[in-house]
């Protein structure tokens, strides 16, 4: 193969970006594969993440371009976060189609923030883009990237700040003395992150003090413009490509690529899905606290196969016309955890589905009866001084924080958590798809958050997060009212001896900035209040 460095790419408006391009040996036509990042075309750890290596397609026949974005790294240009990815998207896939070698054809992959501008360089519709196959990526972007539930997502707003700003300091030009000061500080923020950094107010000082301009999570705190540029569910009727979705139960982007296939799905295009055990970096065991299986892993798994191959698979499937390849015969694929077993379906949500009811009882119980007329409400205190410890979830936090699966003993011994558990199961229970808890509740406070999860309780104890969510009442949360939390969805069946367990605290930092009002909340049970999770049931 033959790679090219630093290949430039004029925009339409003159900014020339520059991007590395890998061809196979010979003289083509070679289908075209195009990841535009800002993260750095030279670094191989985003390879290894997405799971396709530019050498290794190159090897199979393919023409891989990788891109920074305007204003990271190579790339000319200022950088602010999606501000040019529609227009430099269009651009650069009819540059990329016209490269010599190339087929014409072009398919653009990887996620993230990767994800997103294939999204919006498919809303403008680039005649030469073919596919498209956006991993671990959002829908809405105050559902998950900016914010959930009216919370602000700070523990991966910062994080992204500081991780990021090594380029923006080295394009600022400012002299080695104060560029190294400004280093110095900024390795010191992150080294203080937990301590001070998600705690100091105003959110974000940490970056701001040395003149770092986020990648959108941050400078999105007041400003609208930032989630309107890179929201995906204004784009689904103007995007028309084959789709592969690929997500992960335990990722932070997790309901939005779920909902994204959904709409394709939906609106008749060819879209797929592979759903995982895995978190937004982890793809094999073990995923936070549990090991799922061999057979779980994305790559290189020896039962199901290897998610590259698959992916390579289907877009040489829409990038190479003629082209013999062997794929699924059904839509969607699914890790049911628990049972730690792939299945195959015809679509997502599932319409076999059914809604359970498992009521939280006064007496910490959690049981599909209906509560007591009279049954008296629980209530636990909220200190924003003291707030509940994010302890795994789907959070992209500092490595202080693991995501994914993790024993919640701790949590559950708080006195400003309340536990509610159902009896040991005599029988297998699948849980897939949506989860929702629906609390009647009030606080002492005007404002008020209210954080639910779902564990699956091991016979020896052990309880583990299933699914979260969080909803911020900023006024009137003194008042009774009906409060839903949306938990997001997911697919685990709990075992027989095992038990369903349900939270509900005020506070789950620093993934979600804290609400600053101390106060007393109060969940109520009676029978003209009650309060319940809401569960998919398959079987």
């Amino acid at each position: 193969m033959h790679v090219a460095f630093d290949v430039p790419a004029r925009m339409r408006d003159g900014t020339v970006l520059r991007a590395n391009v890998y061809r196979p040996d010979g003289d083509g036509p070679w289908p075209v594969l195009l990841k535009r990042t800002p993260y750095s075309k030279d670094d191989h750890h985003g390879a290894v993440w997405e799971g396709l290596d530019p050498l290794e397609a190159s090897r199979r026949g393919f023409m891989v371009v990788v891109q920074d974005v305007r204003g990271r790294f190579a790339s000319d240009g200022v950088f602010e976060a999606y501000r040019w990815e529609r227009e430099d998207g269009y651009d650069t896939v009819e540059w990329a189609a016209r490269l010599p070698g190339a087929n014409g054809r072009v398919g653009m992959y990887s996620g993230s923030y990767c994800g997103n501008t294939q999204w919006l360089a498919a809303a403008d519709a680039p005649p030469s883009l073919a596919a498209i196959s956006p991993a671990l990526t959002w829908s809405d972007p105050t559902d998950g990237l900016l914010s959930r539930g009216g919370a602000v997502e700070l523990g991966l707003a910062l994080r992204w700040a500081l991780e990021n700003g090594w380029d923006t300091l080295g394009r600022l030009g400012l002299d080695e003395a104060e560029r190294l000061r400004r280093t110095v500080g900024v390795v010191r923020e992150w080294d203080r992150i937990v301590e001070d950094g998600y705690r100091e107010l105003p959110l974000g000082a940490a970056a701001e003090r040395w003149g770092l301009p986020d990648l959108g999570g941050l400078a999105a705190i007041g400003r609208s413009e930032v989630a309107d540029r890179c929201r995906v569910t204004d784009l689904y009727e103007r995007v028309r490509v084959p789709s592969l979705h690929t997500a992960g139960w335990y990722d932070i982007f997790a309901q939005g690529t779920l909902d994204n296939f959904a709409a394709m799905a939906a609106a008749g295009r060819d879209a797929r899905l592979i759903v995982g055990p895995w978190s937004h970096h982890l793809f094999r065991d073990p995923v936070g606290e549990l090991c799922f299986g061999l057979d779980s892993w994305r790559d290189g798994a020896p039962l199901s196969g290897d998610w590259g191959d698959l992916q390579l698979t289907w877009l040489r499937s829409h990038l190479a016309p003629g082209a013999r390849v062997e794929l699924p015969e059904r839509p969607v694929r699914i890790f049911v955890m628990g049972r730690n077993a792939w299945r195959e379906e015809s679509g997502w949500p599932l319409a076999r589905a059914r809604e359970q009811r498992w009521f939280l009882h006064a007496d910490g119980s959690l049981a599909a009866t209906a509560p007591d007329a009279d049954a008296p409400p629980s209530a636990f205190a909220h200190d924003p001084a003291d707030p509940v410890p994010t302890t795994g979830g789907n959070g992209e936090l500092t490595p202080a924080f693991p995501n994914g699966p993790a024993a919640q003993g701790a949590v559950e011994a708080r006195p400003d958590v309340l536990v509610f558990t159902s009896e040991p199961l005599q029988h297998e229970l699948e849980v897939t798809g949506r989860v929702r808890v629906v609390l009647h509740g009030h606080g002492s406070a005007a404002a008020a958050d209210w954080v639910a999860r779902l564990c699956d309780v091991h016979p020896d104890g052990r309880s583990y997060n299933v699914c979260d969510g969080i909803v911020r009442i900023a006024e009137g949360a003194d008042e009774l009212r009906r409060i839903e939390i949306d938990l997001w969805s997911t697919s685990n069946a709990f075992l027989p001896g095992h038990r369903l367990r349900v939270h509900v605290a005020g506070s789950s930092f620093p993934r979600w900035d804290r609400n600053l009002a101390p106060g007393r909340q109060h969940v109520h049970h009676a029978a003209e209040w009650p309060s319940w999770i809401e569960l998919p049931v398959v079987g």
